[in-house]
């Protein structure tokens, strides 16, 4: 297997897996679940496996066209080694817990399928090297995570699956129409060539329109202020593998799109920086004060990833204001973004622990 079509594997693998582990679940759920587990475990090992390759200086590429009339890009760095074996780490541990956390639930087989499209559409973000690659698995990833959130079919679980799906289509269709505005000014959307593409384009009244309507449809899956009201709903009332995965991995794909808007479109753009840092700092202090008054375990730390991803905005903001001096606040962002994403796939699982012995998540219960 060639090392550049590793990466369009990475990327189909854990949704061909969706599909074989459906069929063996109408057959053998017992089966289902370790083949579940087989598919993470691959995945992560593959990925460690570029990781390696990338850290000795290696660097992958893929490129396929006619695909949407554009074609799909990807490619293999520094970044995005560390974070789709973040989530290939994250999906193969949340996946472990699935088996027991799931024992008495109805519906498992459609939740292993739409878990494993959803991996498959998280990492294909992660590698993706231009934005029309982004937004094909940006879209799949949020209209299969919607299934997750829904997954009790409970009235509360349908209430916040509405929220949820309201969001991210209007965020899509949003982020959808900058992208086009994008590629009408510059006309690449190769993140290789943008940033020399915005640099010689002389009307950035343009870019500003088109990078903040990106935002918007970034800023609503990672949960920023104003577009965070489906994280506070959704948390509490998907599975608390699903929230695991929610938090930790899924935010940092719209952290992922805010991230490249800065480095690509508007590199030591000290505007674009400090709306950043205010729409950081916002979301910092919103996100601490709803955690303080919030009694549900999991809504709890559901603000409390708000308030993180507030933090790792700041830093993203940062580097815009410190122009060419941003080496540190790259080092911050990224270093928190993986300490972030750490610690929420321990404290979900911890809240999934609690409720499968105890039944409860109300703090003043448990």
């Amino acid at each position: 297997m060639k090392n550049d079509f590793i990466l369009l594997f990475l990327a189909l693998w854990p949704i061909t897996g969706a599909l074989i582990s459906y069929l063996i679940g109408r057959k053998n759920k017992k089966a289902r679940d370790f083949f579940a587990m087989f598919v993470c475990i691959l995945e992560f090992a593959l990925i460690g496996y570029m990781f390696i390759q990338v850290a000795n200086g290696a660097e992958y590429t893929f490129r396929i066209g006619e695909v949407c009339g554009r074609g799909l890009y990807l490619k293999m760095d520094g970044f995005r080694a560390v974070y789709s074996g973040i989530a290939a780490l994250m999906w193969m541990m949340t996946t472990i817990l699935s088996r027991e956390y799931f024992a008495h639930y109805r519906n498992r087989n459609r939740y292993y399928f739409f878990l494993l499209v959803t991996f498959g559409a998280t990492v294909g973000v992660f590698l993706s090297a231009d934005l029309f690659t982004t937004f094909i698995f940006f879209e799949l990833m949020s209209m299969a995570s919607y299934v997750m959130v829904i997954h009790d079919e409970k009235s509360a679980a349908m209430r916040a699956g509405d929220t949820y799906i309201t969001v991210a289509v209007l965020g899509g269709m949003v982020m959808l129409m900058g992208i086009f505005l994008l590629y009408n000014a510059v006309g690449t959307l190769d993140m290789d060539l943008l940033l020399e593409a915005c640099e010689h384009y002389e009307n950035k009244g343009i870019l500003y329109i088109s990078a903040i309507l990106m935002l918007f449809g970034f800023g609503a899956k990672a949960g920023m202020f104003p577009l965070h009201i489906w994280l506070p709903k959704a948390h509490p009332v998907a599975p608390a593998p699903a929230s695991a995965l929610l938090s930790g991995i899924l935010t940092k794909t719209g952290v992922f799109g805010i991230l490249v808007i800065g480095s690509y479109i508007f590199l030591h753009d000290q505007k674009w920086g400090f709306l950043i840092l205010c729409i950081g700092v916002i979301t910092m202090f919103l996100g601490a004060v709803l955690a303080v008054f919030s009694i549900d375990l999991k809504r709890t730390l559901a603000c409390s990833s708000m308030s993180q991803i507030g933090f790792i905005l700041t830093g993203a903001g940062m580097q815009g204001l410190l122009g060419h001096h941003n080496a540190l606040a790259v080092r911050g962002t990224l270093l928190h973004m993986v300490n972030h994403s750490m610690l929420k796939l321990v404290l979900f699982m911890a809240a999934g622990v609690i409720f499968m012995n105890l039944h409860k998540l109300d703090l003043n219960e448990i």
